[in-house]
């Protein structure tokens, strides 16, 4: 990617030298941190599992719980911060996610302003170990995920290693397509998108929910691919091999192949955010086309 020297975003919110507070409200902590929980297990492939709660679903990263903070402690009061110490490493991915974060931001105005509409930024929140959110409690060892209560994208920088160690997905475009594949969740919040399949999703068989799940999943992977058509017909942001990387990180985190990995069966019932194969056909999709119309996952007759 030709991402150095480039713009960088001013909604990076660095919190890696804060200790999260512990959650407060009694049940109302626990009620908030089970959606961060299904999100992520979701994510890594480790547990595929619905939460049931009061009769039905909470959800985020996927789908929208559009709550505010309420059930937390107040950050002000429950945070403790510590010098940052930082290698050379981590401070070109900090300068690469700010990059990239910019280049979404450009991305997004622009189509939304071609709709008459106005994109509002998301922040982006690198942490390490683990973060509070207005979502609940998020935990490195989750994955990278989006909050739609505080319109956020939450990652530990560390997710990069496993992405390219434990998933065999290296590359900065694979690394640009996470944080794509996150704003796409923003981009779907800000359309009202996830209200609607929040409302939807209620009542549904486990089946049924987990397959609206994966049309959710699918369609923020079309909109990583519509941020990156956009990016390089009007930036040149993509070199040679760019997109094979961006199709191997889509491959990589799909629920069949982390579910062999992880248990050594595959149950597509439980799938919550595609196959591999679905995965890499929509971000491609995306990334042909780069419309928003042609990332309708919901319409589909096939996924």
């Amino acid at each position: 990617m030709r991402w150095r020297g480039k713009r960088q975003s001013s909604n990076i919110e660095d919190r890696r030298g804060e200790s999260p507070g512990r959650l407060g409200g009694g049940g109302g902590g626990v009620l908030r941190l089970l959606p961060v929980v299904y999100r992520f297990l979701g994510f890594k492939g480790t547990v595929i599992a619905v939460l049931a709660l009061g009769g039905y679903l909470m959800y985020t990263g996927n789908l929208d719980i559009l709550t505010g903070t309420g059930g937390l402690t107040d950050p002000a009061g429950s945070q403790q911060s510590e010098l940052v110490v930082e290698s050379a490493e981590e401070q070109e991915l900090v300068d690469f996610v700010s990059v990239v974060l910019a280049d979404t931001e450009e991305t997004w105005s622009a189509l939304f302003q071609q709709q008459g509409a106005t994109y509002q930024e998301p922040r982006l929140v690198l942490f390490r170990g683990a973060v509070n959110s207005a979502c609940g409690l998020g935990q490195a060892a989750m994955g990278p995920f989006y909050c739609p209560g505080d319109h956020k994208v939450y990652i530990d920088l560390s997710f990069y290693s496993d992405l390219k160690h434990r998933f065999k997905a290296p590359g900065d475009f694979a690394q640009a397509y996470v944080i794509a594949h996150e704003v796409g969740h923003h981009v779907q919040t800000l359309l009202g998108i996830s209200e609607k399949v929040q409302q939807v999703r209620r009542g549904l068989s486990e089946a049924d929910s987990n397959r609206l799940s994966v049309s959710m999943e699918l369609q923020a992977d079309c909109l990583a691919g519509v941020w990156a058509h956009h990016a390089h017909q009007s930036r040149q942001l993509l070199e040679e091999g760019d997109v094979e990387e961006g199709l191997a990180a889509a491959s990589a985190i799909g629920d069949d192949r982390l579910q062999k990995q992880s248990r050594g069966y595959v149950s597509p019932d439980s799938f919550t955010h595609g196959s591999s194969a679905q995965r890499v056909k929509w971000f491609r999709i995306g990334l042909d086309r780069g419309e928003v119309q042609a990332c309708d996952t919901f319409a589909a007759a096939t996924l």
